[in-house]
């Protein structure tokens, strides 16, 4: 008796081509940008490491008296009184870096093949975040070495966004893409807890190392991308829909034994590329500049946690930076769950506006208290992941283009990049402020 078929197998021979290429784009792509993630987090667990106070010791004056003096023991230059600022430039660095390259990022990854222009950004990424990590391992105290690094990094990590929000939106239509985004931009979320543990295993030991893994792992992840990211479906197509119109070993004449040989004639469908959108064409798309605008502040609030959470639990809670850091994941956690409740129900209503402003109204409350810390993640980051994705493909396929698809990368840029021009506003006015607790971040959290 043959045994039967597994189910197993019988349910992935239920899946056509097609199918298995899209579940493998969907794959590939959301742990991308997860290595993007991964690779920004660790500035903010290493934070606490660059200026910490060690414990008061006693010394004794030329007249015999006591003094008691503080002795800092963090990274040269954060060890000075000044370090807020000192910390707070390095996040602007980034953020005003990245925020600019947003904007040159879409319009030029619009003319470029993606896949090449996605490897370049990870691989110098990668490069760049060891960069920093190495500043430990050379013993290096310049701030400007660290300012360096962080604004090469912010421009270069400009080309994963556009990117493989383009990728994703060529291969899935509109139906129920706000719940198939709303799961792949988990990848946020996934890869800010990854990079909260990976620089967590170092940072009290190696910070430098907290670095260079994560950079590891995303240039690793840049090669993966170069070798095997498939930028749209009709890719494949050109690979597949050929048609042969004469047989390849000619053609032979009955009953005379006689054979003519022909040369074979492949037709390749093809289609034609439409031309760019122009970045005042993209602005012009209905929605566009309204969405920039609501995620300018959905990021702002967003990144603030991402950067000053583990600092600020260090310092209010006095927990050390390990478990500091794996508190602030509950963020984090907060944010999975939220983007996939967003996306199911914008699909169902079809209202992507409405959904964002009712959960960004709930939202308000929750973030003046982090022991609601995963409710605020899921109300700040579910609008946050709906705009970025979503939204971004919906407005980039507007009917208003009449079929044009070459508007997803600058649209994408255009939305993130103004988002982005909020995440460094509470970094920038932090650099004057003179008040000893971290008030950037406490603005937002006064419930403990």
């Amino acid at each position: 008796i043959m045994a039967p078929v597994p189910p197993g197998i019988r349910f992935l021979t239920n899946f056509n081509r097609e199918q298995w290429y899209k579940a493998f784009t969907f794959i590939l792509t959301f742990l991308l940008y997860t290595s993007f993630h991964l690779s920004r987090k660790p500035i903010s667990i290493v934070k606490s490491e660059l200026h910490k106070n060690c414990s008061s010791e006693l010394q004794t004056t030329g007249r015999g008296r006591l003094l008691q003096t503080e002795m800092d023991c963090g990274w040269k230059p954060f060890d000075k009184s000044n370090y807020k600022q000192l910390l707070g430039a390095l996040d602007y660095s980034f953020l005003c870096a990245y925020a600019v390259g947003m904007y040159l990022s879409g319009i030029i990854g619009e003319r470029l093949p993606i896949r090449l222009y996605l490897t370049f950004g990870m691989v110098t990424s990668g490069l760049f975040t060891c960069l920093f990590g190495l500043g430990h391992i050379f013993n290096i105290h310049s701030l400007g070495f660290y300012i360096f690094t962080q604004v090469a990094n912010g421009l270069v990590q400009t080309t994963g966004w556009p990117s493989v929000v383009t990728c994703i939106g060529n291969w899935f239509g509109k139906g129920k893409r706000g719940l198939i985004m709303g799961v792949w931009n988990s990848h946020t979320s996934v890869g800010n807890i990854l990079g909260s543990l990976i620089a967590g295993c170092w940072v009290s030991s190696n910070w430098g190392l907290s670095f260079i893994i994560p950079g590891v792992i995303i240039t690793v992840m840049g090669l993966v991308c170069f070798f095997f990211l498939i930028e749209r479906e009709s890719m494949l197509r050109s690979m597949y829909d050929t048609e042969l119109l004469l047989p390849r070993d000619g053609v032979c004449v009955d009953g005379a034994g006689v054979c003519v040989p022909m040369q074979q004639l492949v037709v390749v469908k093809s289609e034609t590329e439409p031309s760019p959108i122009s970045f005042f064409g993209a602005l012009h798309i209905p929605g566009v500049v309204e969405f920039s605008l609501c995620l300018l502040f959905a990021k702002l609030v967003s990144y603030t946690f991402l950067f000053w959470l583990p600092l600020y639990i260090t310092k209010a809670a006095h927990l050390d930076a390990k478990r500091a850091g794996d508190l602030s994941t509950l963020f984090d956690v907060g944010g999975i769950i939220g983007g996939i409740l967003a996306g199911v129900i914008s699909d169902r209503l079809a209202k992507r506006a409405s959904t964002c402003a009712v959960m960004l109204l709930l939202a308000a409350p929750t973030v003046r208290c982090y022991s609601m810390l995963l409710v605020c993640g899921g109300l700040v980051n579910g609008p946050y992941a709906l705009i970025t994705t979503a939204v971004s493909a919906d407005l980039g396929t507007h009917k208003s283009l009449k079929g044009n698809a070459r508007a997803l990368s600058t649209v994408t840029a255009i939305i993130d990049g103004t988002g982005s021009v909020g995440k460094f506003y509470f970094i920038c006015s932090s650099l004057n402020s003179e008040i000893k607790e971290v008030k950037v971040y406490a603005c937002f959290l006064d419930c403990r």
